[in-house]
């Protein structure tokens, strides 16, 4: 189990109980559950969620408070680009937004192993969520490094209507 203590900011000096690790194909649910209650990520199927933590555990990261899944990244290298990670959802527990765990995961999952080689991470977000947007700059302003925006999903290439279009954003080269 790779679990990491993470200190709080500048704010002071104490060890939050936040860990970090790699998921398992029994946290596949309790990650189903955690993306569903975010009302705002769209929903895969729970089994997208059981394959994510058994084929791509090494790009996936968990934040859990003691036994509690409270946040979860899922990411895979690019086959065509393997320098880069592709992140396809973040999430947080709403009673825990607002404490930099979003963050905490994004560089917990550049710290892994798995990332050694990775020089870019991208993203899509769509246009009216200003937090993903602020998270990916954020990152890019903490990594010193550019955070290009382009378009990537139109959305008249969605199936259902009222999809917003996304963007893609790319931190990089770190």
């Amino acid at each position: 189990m790779n679990i990491i203590q993470m200190t709080k900011s500048s704010e002071s000096d104490f060890t939050t109980p936040y860990g970090f690790r790699e998921p398992n194909k029994e946290d596949g649910a309790n990650i189903w559950e955690l993306v569903k209650s975010t009302q705002t990520l769209d929903l895969n199927s729970a089994y997208s969620y059981l394959m994510l933590c058994e084929l791509f555990s090494d790009t996936c990261v968990i934040a859990e408070d003691e036994d509690q899944v409270i946040g979860f990244v899922s990411a895979f290298r690019q086959p065509q680009s393997p320098n880069t990670i592709f992140v396809w959802q973040v999430a947080v527990h709403e009673s825990y937004r607002g404490k930099g765990i979003a963050k905490k995961l994004l560089k917990e999952l550049l710290s892994r192993q798995s990332c050694e080689n990775v020089h870019y991470m991208e993203s899509t977000v769509s246009p009216s969520n200003l937090p993903s947007q602020s998270l990916f700059k954020g990152l890019a302003n903490h990594l010193k490094c550019p955070c290009e925006v382009s378009e990537c999903f139109t959305e008249d290439l969605f199936p259902e209507s009222g999809h917003e279009a996304e963007q893609t954003y790319r931190i990089g080269p770190f």
